[in-house]
C-alpha cells in the first residue's frame, strides 16, 4: 500500500491531506475548550449547533460552489479553500459571543465542503492504474482513522504546556502547508464540465447522475447504514463510557480508539480483499455488520452485565462498527470513478460527498435525543433498524449484475 508513494504528485497530495487533517483534528479540540470558555455548562448545546451548521454546509453548500467553480482552475479552487480555513482558524480565538462562532463555523465547513470532494475527484487522475488507486484510497483511509487517534494526544501535549489556543495556530498552520503542497503540485489537465445548462441543472447533476445508476443509488443507502453507525460512536461513546461503564474521561480515547483499529484494520486488508471479492460483496458485508455492532451495544446498555464484561462488549461494538463503516467507505471511490466520466468525476464526488452527509441529519439526532429522552438501549435499536433497512435497500436496488454500459450515458449527465 505504501508503494503508491512512489509517485511524486499522489505523495504531495496525500501529505497535504495529512496536515489539513491534523489541523482539524486539533481545530475540533480547540472548539469544544473555546465553547466551554463563552457557554459554561451550555457548551454541549454550542457544539451541537455548530455540528449541524457544518452538516448544512456540507449538504447544500458543496453542490453550489462545485458548480459555481467548475470552470475555475481546480489548484486555484483547492488553495483557496485552505487559505479561507486558514484565515477563519486564526480568527477563532478573538471571538467573544457564540453567534461569531457559527459564523466562523459555517464558513469553515463551507471551505472545507468546496475543498474535500474537489481534491477527491483529483486523485483518480493522479493514481490511473486501478490496483494503486484502491491502494491510494486504503492509504487515505488509514490517515483518516490515524488522525482521530493521534490528533487528541497533540493537543493533550499541547495543552500541557500553552493554552488552547495555541491550537487554533496550529490548526491554520495545517491548512497553509497543505496549500503550499498543492501548489508544488502538479495536477492533470482535466475536461472541461459542460456549463451550458441552467445554474440549478449544474447543482443536482451529480445527484441526477447517482440516481439514475443502480450501483450508485446502492452507494446512498450504504451511505445511511454508515451514517447510523457513525452516529451512534460520535454522539453517545462518552455517555458509554462515563454513565454507563463509570470510567474516566480518558476512557472514552480508548472506545474511540477501538472504533478507529476496526477501521484501521480493514483499511490495510481492502486491497487484497479486492483482489479477491467484488466490491458489492464486499461493502454490503460492511452493512451487514453494522447493525450487528449496533445491536451488541443496545445490549451493553439494556443489560449492564457488570463491569468485565460491559467493557469486552463496547470494545466489540465498537471495533465491528468501525471495521464495518471501513469496509463501506474504504472502496466507494472506485465505484464514484467506474460510473463518472472525466468532465463528471467533480459533480459525482460532490454529490457522493454531499449526500452521504445528509444522512447524519436524521441519525445524529436519533442517537442523541432518543438516547436522551428514551434510553441508549433505545437508540442503539433505532439505529440497527436504520442500518438494516438502508442496508436492505441497497442489496434490492444495486443488483448482483449491472448491464455493461447502462451507465454511461448517465455519467455523462444525459
Amino acid at each position: 500500500m505504501i508503494g503508491v508513494l512512489r509517485y511524486r504528485e499522489f505523495r504531495r497530495l496525500f501529505t497535504a491531506q495529512v496536515v489539513a487533517l491534523v489541523g482539524t483534528g486539533l481545530l475540533t479540540v480547540a472548539l469544544g475548550l473555546l465553547a466551554y470558555d463563552l457557554a459554561g455548562g451550555a457548551a454541549g448545546a454550542v457544539l451541537g449547533t455548530a455540528l449541524a451548521i457544518k452538516m448544512v454546509a456540507y449538504v447544500a453548500v458543496a453542490p453550489v460552489i462545485s458548480a459555481l467553480a467548475e470552470r475555475l482552475p481546480r489548484r486555484r479552487v483547492l488553495v483557496s479553500a485552505d487559505v479561507v480555513r486558514a484565515v477563519v482558524a486564526l480568527s477563532l480565538p478573538w471571538v467573544d459571543a457564540v453567534w461569531q462562532v457559527y459564523v466562523l463555523v459555517f464558513v469553515l465547513q463551507s471551505a472545507s465542503a468546496t475543498f474535500t470532494p474537489l481534491f477527491q475527484s483529483v486523485i483518480p487522475a493522479v493514481l490511473v492504474d486501478q490496483e494503486d488507486y484502491t491502494r491510494g484510497l486504503s492509504l487515505s483511509r488509514l490517515a483518516y482513522d490515524l488522525e482521530s487517534l493521534l490528533s487528541p494526544a497533540v493537543a493533550a501535549a499541547v495543552l500541557a504546556v500553552a493554552g488552547y489556543h495555541v491550537l487554533f495556530v496550529g490548526t491554520a498552520a495545517g491548512f497553509v502547508a497543505s496549500a503550499a503542497l498543492v501548489i508544488r503540485t502538479r495536477l492533470p489537465r482535466t475536461v472541461a464540465a459542460d456549463d451550458s445548462g441552467a445554474l440549478t441543472d449544474r447543482i443536482t447533476r451529480g445527484a441526477r447522475i447517482m440516481l439514475g445508476h443502480p450501483v450508485l443509488r446502492g452507494l446512498l443507502a450504504m451511505n445511511l447504514a454508515v451514517a447510523a453507525a457513525t452516529a451512534l460512536v460520535v454522539v453517545n461513546t462518552v455517555v458509554y463510557v462515563r454513565d454507563l461503564l463509570g470510567a474516566s474521561g480518558s476512557a472514552v480515547a480508548v472506545a474511540l480508539g477501538c472504533f478507529g483499529g476496526g477501521s484501521m484494520v480493514v483499511a490495510l486488508s481492502v486491497p487484497r480483499l479486492l483482489a479477491v471479492v467484488a466490491d458489492r460483496r464486499l461493502m454490503l458485508a460492511g452493512c451487514a455488520v453494522l447493525p450487528i455492532g449496533l445491536l451488541i451495544a443496545a445490549t451493553l446498555a439494556a443489560l449492564r452485565p457488570g463491569p468485565g464484561l460491559e467493557w469486552v462488549l463496547l470494545a466489540v461494538a465498537w471495533i465491528v462498527l468501525g471495521a464495518g463503516t471501513s469496509m463501506v467507505n474504504t472502496p466507494s471511490a472506485r465505484l464514484l470513478r467506474a460510473h463518472s466520466v472525466p468532465e463528471t468525476r467533480a459533480a459525482v464526488f460532490t454529490a457522493q460527498f454531499s449526500l452521504s452527509h445528509a444522512g447524519f441529519l436524521l441519525t445524529y439526532p436519533v442517537a442523541g435525543w432518543v438516547g436522551a429522552a428514551a434510553g441508549q438501549a433505545v437508540a442503539a435499536v433505532a439505529l440497527a433498524c436504520v442500518a438494516t433497512l438502508a442496508a436492505s435497500a441497497a442489496a434490492r436496488v444495486w443488483p448482483a449484475v449491472v448491464a455493461a454500459g447502462t451507465g454511461m450515458a448517465v455519467a455523462r449527465g444525459r
